[in-house]
């Protein structure tokens, strides 16, 4: 511990001893906290007369800890733990981005003390992320490394779980942490095959802060990006002719679903690929003006076997009995 720091800061670092290791004792807080016993007592004085309970025990099990008291007293978190609550919450609180609950205001007062390169994911989840019950949470000190590294703007390696083919290790600029449908992912540049790449924070297995640094694109919009990323690359070539200015087609769809271009002021044309038919057709119905599917004929044929299911759907009598 620095020799310079005040008796209020070692006091605060006395209370975050304690809320850590409940039963500490004199002898232990004063090694942790580089003083005398007799100072390390004087530190919890200072608690108490702040009107912090913090109680006593003798004996060889004895030691101090924080107490129940009349009001609830500082609670020290580090950057991890902030985040692993903040997501713990999001998965059981879909309403944790209301300021007026419970829940909403506890989560805003943590994340109102984040570094602000950790805060500012953790708001971003609170606010658009809705985790659904299949959605597997990163870990929080992996969530953390990526987040800093990428505002640092220092190159990191990975080692990044593929399942079967074990683990891979790979130099990646961190450009953005980003949330998309309950998952974070990490858009990155990867220095193996010189290219974007967007990887999924949860299966990544290790982080190491690298020596260099880098510059992202410049202009970059890391949620345009990584939508654009997932419309790309798959083994259908997409085409739809969509029957409304393209503004309007842009707010129905999600950019990951293709990119909306205009033929005339009324018609706007969509590109994209997919390696799921049934899936993209599904996510077209969305759509509430006429479209029509110039390629590929397997998203056609999805599309022909969908209306099929539809029209069956709404011409069954719902089993109901004839005769009641």
């Amino acid at each position: 511990m620095k020799t310079d720091e005040s008796p209020t800061a070692r006091a605060l670092l006395a209370l975050e001893l304690l809320q850590s290791s409940p039963g500490s004792t004199a002898a232990r807080l004063a090694e942790r906290l580089g003083v005398s016993e007799r100072a390390a007592r004087r530190y919890v004085g200072i608690l108490r007369e702040a009107g912090i309970p913090v109680e006593s025990t003798r004996g060889p099990y004895g030691g101090y800890r924080v107490g129940r008291g009349v009001r609830l007293p500082p609670l020290m978190f580090t950057a991890t733990e902030a985040l692993g609550l903040v997501m713990a919450v999001l998965d059981g609180h879909h309403d944790a981005a209301d300021p007026t609950g419970p829940v909403g205001s506890a989560l805003g007062k943590i994340v109102r003390v984040l570094p602000e390169p950790v805060a500012h994911p953790a708001e971003a989840v609170r606010r658009v992320s809705t985790r659904g019950p299949d959605a597997v949470g990163p870990d929080p000190g992996t969530t953390v490394a990526l987040v800093q590294a990428g505002a640092d703007r220092r190159r990191v390696r990975l080692g990044y779980d593929l399942g079967r083919k074990g683990v891979r290790e790979m130099d990646v600029d961190p450009w953005a942490v980003v949330v998309h449908h309950a998952r974070w992912y990490l858009l990155c540049w990867s220095h193996g095959p010189d290219a974007r790449r967007v990887l999924r924070v949860d299966r990544v297995a290790s982080v190491t802060v690298l020596p260099e640094g880098f510059e992202p694109p410049e202009g970059l919009d890391p949620v345009e990006t990584l939508e654009a990323h997932f419309a790309e690359g798959w083994t259908y070539e997409v085409e739809v002719v969509v029957e409304a200015p393209v503004d309007h087609v842009a707010r129905v769809l999600p950019r990951s679903l293709g990119r909306p271009e205009p033929l005339d002021a009324h018609t706007t044309r969509l590109l994209a690929t997919t390696d799921e038919p049934d899936w993209y057709v599904r996510r077209l119905t969305a759509l509430d003006v006429p479209f029509r599917i110039v390629r590929p004929e397997e998203l056609r044929a999805a599309a022909r076997e969908l209306g099929r299911r539809l029209l069956a759907s709404a011409d069954a009598d719902g089993g109901r009995p004839e005769n009641l």
